[in-house]
């Protein structure tokens, strides 16, 4: 008897740290790092540099620095050079839960055109992009049952790109900051030529449910960023400032890391109001090309909304306040009203900063 009792109580014990185990991993900020192209799909060919093997060469170099953190999981969509479908590569995304996903590529036009660009999943802004997104996306005749896998989806057909973009929407605002702060690197480090963040119908980034960013680094077709671009020290440097820009985005989207940063540094909790008289905090609960009256009945009944124009989009906020000690209850307000990618944004003298950096400034 008591045999048997020591063993249901071990196998509790197992199972019981099994548990916890799942847990902890589940904790982790998941990234999927996407090599684009592969195997029997070279990707373009400029000047002879072979944009599949220059991708899959960052990937694996952004991949091995972001798995030096704890907190941090990597997943590769490929780490050799095979062929994967588009919608394998969301699939695996989707299926691990993640928190970004990531594809990297190489550009190329009929022009010398060169610079950096990263783009977002959206409807068709301009005829470039569009050639862009088409030129991508036409991978998918090299699938077996593409019409199966992506019902029907013309990539020649620009009205294709219109309805994929629609229930992406919630995470659009997030995918906008991740792309912001990769081509900020590229410009302000590495000072390569900045074409900006766009958005297309890139259907790799369709298939996926969380913030996703394609990353263009660049024209194989100019031969001076091309021979960059097939070199070590370049794959290393535009590796390194995604990396760099990832870190960024984990910092200023973790609700959990900046909780540990106020106990610490300011010995604040949820309950002992800190006061930063420089910061206006607001929570940013949505992200859209739509217009919305900022009353309660558009935003489920929360009141103390505002809205902000950036481009083509428009940002919508809950609360406004210097005390992070309320704005982080709003944040959990807004969490139980269903806006799952709510996070906490800081504004010093009505210009957008990092919460790390508002959290340094001087408080009350």
């Amino acid at each position: 008897m008591q045999t048997n009792i020591k063993y249901l109580l071990l196998s509790f014990i197992f199972l019981l740290t099994c548990f916890s185990f799942a847990q902890k991993t589940t904790e982790k900020f998941v990234v999927v790092l996407d090599a684009g192209h592969g195997g029997r799909d070279p990707g373009n060919l400029g000047n002879g540099f072979k944009e599949k093997d220059i991708a899959l060469s960052i990937i694996l170099k952004i991949g091995k620095e972001l798995e030096k953190y704890k907190g941090i999981k990597v997943i590769y969509t490929r780490k050799t050079d095979v062929f994967v479908d588009l919608f394998i590569r969301g699939k695996i995304a989707n299926r691990a839960d993640a928190d970004l996903f990531v594809s990297v590529h190489c550009n190329s036009f009929h022009t010398q055109v060169y610079g950096t660009e990263t783009y977002v999943l959206g409807t068709k802004r301009s005829e470039t992009n569009f050639n862009v997104s088409k030129m991508e996306n036409e991978v998918i005749f090299l699938e077996e049952d593409y019409e199966k896998n992506y019902e029907g989806f013309d990539p020649n057909n620009p009205e294709s790109l219109i309805g994929i973009t629609l229930m992406m929407e919630d995470y659009l605002d997030q995918s906008i900051l991740l792309a912001s702060y990769i081509q900020d690197n590229f410009t302000n480090k590495l000072k390569r030529y900045n074409r900006g963040v766009k958005q297309e119908g890139f259907i790799v980034l369709h298939q996926t449910y969380m913030p996703s960013v394609l990353v263009e680094t660049g024209f194989l077709t100019y031969k001076k960023e091309g021979v960059y671009l097939n070199s070590n020290n370049g794959q290393t440097e535009m590796a390194t400032s995604i990396k760099d820009a990832i870190l960024k985005y984990k910092e200023n989207i973790s609700f959990e890391s900046v909780e540990d940063i106020v106990i610490n540094d300011y010995d604040a909790s949820i309950d002992k109001p800190t006061t930063f008289p420089e910061i206006t905090f607001k929570v940013q609960i949505a992200a859209s090309s739509r217009k919305l009256i900022t009353k309660p009945y558009n935003f489920k009944g929360l009141n103390e909304i505002s809205r902000d124009k950036v481009g083509n989009i428009f940002k919508y906020f809950y609360g406004s306040t210097s005390d992070y000690s309320k704005i982080k209850k709003q944040n959990k307000e807004a969490l139980k009203k269903g806006y799952d990618t709510c996070f906490i944004v800081a504004f010093k003298n009505g210009v957008p900063i990092t919460l790390t950096e508002a959290l340094k400034t001087p408080s009350d």
